[in-house]
């Protein structure tokens, strides 16, 4: 064992290693254990910078991912109970920007400049994506009691082609690997009337794969089709889905129409609440 190091596992043979609850336990493992090994072996330099105290301090975060117009915005309203600072919902590409929503005494919305430099928030490391992203980067602060206990990450829609880094300016895949790391639910979101997985979003899943365990997939706009059609689209999307999840399990899918509007047809009503209560 290196020099440096030996004195670095000293600490579990302390007997006074007390601690009132399992987060404040792992925080401490990792100060005085953890933290040490990553700045002797440089290992921010070649893989990722260590976890900060904002970290171990932020609420569970949801990521929503999926192409343009598949409803993740109405679905982070339709969660929220209101709108919130910067939406935007259209059937064109609207979101442009990673919109992090989270609870706030006011409604606002902080650019991603000055949300890299808040100590307070776990972002900080999104620095080193460069500018182009922080110019599409905000955290929108909304009042609604859900951001009590969890945050939502709102993203771009997948586009096709060279569009989805080319015209960005910036490593789209790269961030959403980062976020995946870092989060504690991933939301990939179709449309029923859209079913096709694109070139682009293939490459997104299979990027995400280390992460399988945290994503669940949503079919959403189920209200505007009818039984029979349901069960073709859904079986067609498990279909899709097959051949990007290289998983022996089935994929999870939760079908429903996820904004706040009443249900185009309600001869699902049942089913989609089922599905809701799962």
């Amino acid at each position: 064992m290196p020099e440096g190091t030996k004195n670095m596992f000293s600490f579990w043979s302390s007997k006074s290693f007390e601690c009132p609850n399992v987060s404040n336990g792992l925080k401490t493992c990792y100060k005085k254990i953890l933290r040490p090994l990553e700045e002797y072996y440089l290992y921010d330099q070649f893989y990722s910078s260590g976890l900060e105290e904002s970290d171990f301090n932020s609420k569970p975060i949801v990521l929503l991912i999926g192409q343009y117009s598949t409803g993740k915005t109405s679905l982070v309203r339709y969660l929220l109970g209101e709108d919130f600072p910067g939406i935007r919902i259209g059937p064109e590409p609207t979101t442009e920007k990673f919109n992090i929503i989270m609870k706030g005494s006011d409604e606002r919305i902080i650019p991603g400049n000055a949300l890299v430099m808040d100590p307070k928030m776990p972002f900080r490391s999104l620095e080193s994506f460069g500018n182009s992203f922080l110019n599409r980067l905000q955290k929108s602060l909304a009042k609604s009691p859900i951001l009590n206990s969890v945050s939502v990450v709102d993203t771009p829609g997948i586009l096709s082609g060279q569009k989805q880094n080319n015209d960005r300016g910036y490593d789209f895949t790269k961030v959403l690997q980062w976020f995946a790391s870092r989060v504690d639910r991933i939301l990939i979101m179709f449309d029923a009337h859209k079913l096709d997985i694109s070139d682009d979003l293939r490459d997104t899943i299979v990027a995400l794969k280390d992460y399988d365990d945290k994503i669940r997939i949503l079919l959403n706009k189920c209200d505007s089709v009818e039984s029979q059609e349901l069960m073709r689209v859904y079986g067609a999307l498990m279909w899709s889905l097959g051949k990007v999840f290289n998983t022996p399990e089935v994929v999870r899918v939760y079908i429903g129409s996820f904004w706040d509007h009443p249900l185009k047809s309600t001869i699902n009503r049942q089913l989609f609440e089922k599905e809701e209560e799962d």
